[in-house]
């Protein structure tokens, strides 16, 4: 077979026996060679075919007697039982002198199978002309070269799929025994050395080829076809090895299977276990140590600011969970009921992990915003307390009442404005120490209490000094509304004791324009006098009001500790415009008086003459003395 020199040809005698041809050429031949070729093609009919016996032709026409001698002779060494007759293809008329010298009919006994020289024209006496090529005048069309690629491909396939199969029978009983013994692991490294696919494709090529052959041969075209064929080519094995074949690798598809299933749920505990143990440990410890809610706004951002990088790093194992969470509920939906308890296992522990992270993290977010909510709060109501204790503390210079109220009624819109952001800071800090209350860290499955005494003692010391402060801005305020309400009552007295000396003007005024006349009799006189003391009594009572009012003035001075005011020129005022009315009042009176006493002595009649005489005189002199008086002043420009 490997030297390209030798033929032979495998077809079939009268016997349905095999038929050898060996033909020999004039180089020399390797008897070890052909040794070897024929070793290997007796090797491949099956002992059936083999039992019916073999016709060897011999084709020495093209080589030397001593080859086909050496030739027949080995057949006795290789086939001596199978061979039934060998046939010696001689030339014709080139052996007749040495063939005298053996002949081989007498050697049948010791050879053990029959030899003849025979032409080539000849052979269609022991052989049908249908099994013999054309070489020998048969009609047999038979291509060796095709024969052996086809030989080629079959061992190359037989080889392989062989190979194959027990590869994949290992490895199919492996993942059995696997499956048996579930503390062995199987050995998944364990792959096929050929592609199945590639080998189930050339094995369904050469049965193609094969069946091919036959059909076209037994419809008498093309490539002749004998009983033989079958057996040669071996077309059932080929059959055989494919079924045997396809259904190993029908089965080690169902490993592949199973490996892939395997395979990706031991990643997706793998995964899993990564998710769950980061959020327990790593995710878990951030959160643990970030329990503080700063002193401030800007103590709280920051604080917000690290939670927002802890929350970014959580999302990216949020994102594997929600990828491992879709992986589960695809396989939970066509997965196998085996794997349907460990899958939904694997699927709450991932939820319930996440779920409680997220939840950490949302409660641990609420609590930094209450507390960046609370500090604001605190920083407004602490800048509120000082914008009104600087309006406590500055000096109170207002022009005028009006100017008071104002100040006042601002002073109680502050106070009012600081106790609702009082109340909302109370309100924000009792949410906020709720918040805390309710927070717990997991770790590592088990619930850690946390330690928020330190937050609570700063958010009720925030709330303690906020109540002070306001406390002492309410008594300041109540201090300075006394004294504004003080200082409107100075403000009020001294305009009152103005408006008493505007009285006392106006009364003075009136006086001295309207209090002119004396009375036409002693009873009109009098009248006018009775009238006069009434109206200064209503003077005397204005003034007594207004020193009142001034005195009041001066105590609310000294009570306010305002040394700058007094009762400026309203006392001076006041006592001048008094001393210029009781001037004119006396004088008023004493004209009165004299006028009265005028008309009484005019009024006396039917008197003795003497008693008239003292009369008129006396008249006369009150009289004079009346005019003399009413030629003075009433008052004079120096009051």
């Amino acid at each position: 077979m490997r030297n390209t020199i030798i033929y032979i040809n495998f077809i079939s005698d009268r016997r349905s026996g095999l038929i050898l041809t060996i033909p020999l050429c004039t180089e020399q031949t390797s008897m070890e060679e052909l040794s070897s070729t024929l070793d290997y093609l007796l090797g491949i009919p099956s002992d059936k075919c083999k039992a019916r016996g073999f016709t060897v032709i011999v084709d020495g026409r093209k080589s030397q007697w001593n080859i086909v001698k050496t030739v027949v002779l080995m057949l006795q060494n290789v086939i001596p039982a199978e061979v039934s007759l060998v046939c010696v293809v001689k030339p014709d008329e080139f052996w007749d002198k040495k063939v005298t010298h053996f002949c081989f009919w007498k050697e049948k006994d010791r050879l053990g199978f029959e030899v003849i020289l025979v032409s080539a024209n000849k052979l269609t006496r022991y052989i049908e002309p249908c099994q013999l090529t054309d070489e020998f005048g048969g009609s047999l069309v038979y291509d060796h070269i095709d024969w052996v690629n086809k030989r080629l491909v079959f061992e190359k396939f037989t080889k392989e799929s062989s190979s194959l199969l027990d590869e994949l029978v290992v490895i199919n009983d492996s993942e059995k025994s696997s499956q048996l013994d579930k503390e062995r692991p199987p050995d998944c490294n364990f792959l096929p050395s050929l592609d199945p696919e590639t080998v189930l494709q050339t094995g369904h090529e050469l049965l193609s080829e094969l069946q091919q052959r036959r059909f076209n041969g037994a419809e008498g075209g093309g490539v002749a076809w004998s009983p033989m064929d079958d057996e040669l080519l071996a077309q059932p094995q080929v059959m055989k090895l494919l079924d045997s074949l396809r259904e190993q690798y029908t089965k080690y598809q169902e490993v592949c299977r199973q490996r892939s299933k395997r395979s990706q749920l031991e990643d997706i505990q793998t995964k899993v276990m990564q998710v769950v143990n980061w959020l327990e440990g790593p995710g878990t410890e951030q959160l643990r140590t970030q329990w503080g809610i700063g002193d401030s706004i800007r103590a709280s951002q920051a604080l917000q600011q690290k939670h927002e990088e802890i929350e970014s790093q959580h999302s990216e194992w949020f994102a594997v969970y929600v990828e491992l969470n879709q992986q589960i509920a695809a396989l939970l939906s066509a997965g196998d009921e085996e794997d349907l308890v460990e899958l939904k296992g694997l699927q709450q522990q991932l939820s319930d992990v996440c779920y409680r992270q997220a939840s950490q993290l949302e409660s641990r977010q609420n609590v930094l915003q209450s507390a960046h909510e609370f500090h604001g709060t605190a920083q407004d109501l602490s800048q509120q307390l000082d914008g009104l204790l600087g309006m406590l503390c500055a000096d109170v210079a207002p022009a005028d009442g009006a100017a008071i109220q104002q100040t006042l009624k601002h002073l109680e819109e502050k106070l009012k404005s600081v106790e609702g952001a009082l109340v909302g800071l109370r309100e924000k800090g009792q949410v906020l120490m709720d918040q805390m209350s309710n927070q717990t860290s997991w770790s590592y499955g088990k619930d850690v209490p946390i330690d928020n005494k330190d937050n609570v003692d700063h958010i009720q010391g925030v709330m303690e000094d906020m109540q002070l402060r306001k406390q002492r801005c309410e008594d300041m305020v109540d201090v300075r509304r006394l004294k504004m309400l003080q200082m409107v009552q100075l403000f009020k007295c001294e305009e009152d004791a103005s408006q008493a000396v505007e009285w006392l003007g106006e009364l003075l005024d009136a006086l001295l324009k309207t209090h002119i006349r004396l009375g036409d009799d002693s009873q009109e006189t009098k009248v006018l006098l009775e009238k006069h003391k009434k109206f200064v009594d209503v003077a005397q009572s204005t003034y007594d009001y207004g020193r009142q009012l001034l005195q009041a003035t001066v105590v609310l001075c000294q009570s306010l500790r305002c040394s700058t005011r007094s009762s400026g020129d309203t006392l001076p005022r006041l006592n001048r415009v008094w001393k210029q009315f009781t001037v004119t009042t006396e004088e008023r009176v004493h004209r009165l008086e004299m006028a009265c006493s005028f008309h009484t002595a005019a009024e006396k009649g039917d008197l003795p003459v003497e008693v008239e005489q003292e009369t008129y005189e006396e008249v006369e002199t009150v009289g004079k003395a009346l005019l003399d008086r009413l030629t003075v002043p009433v008052i004079f420009p120096d009051g």
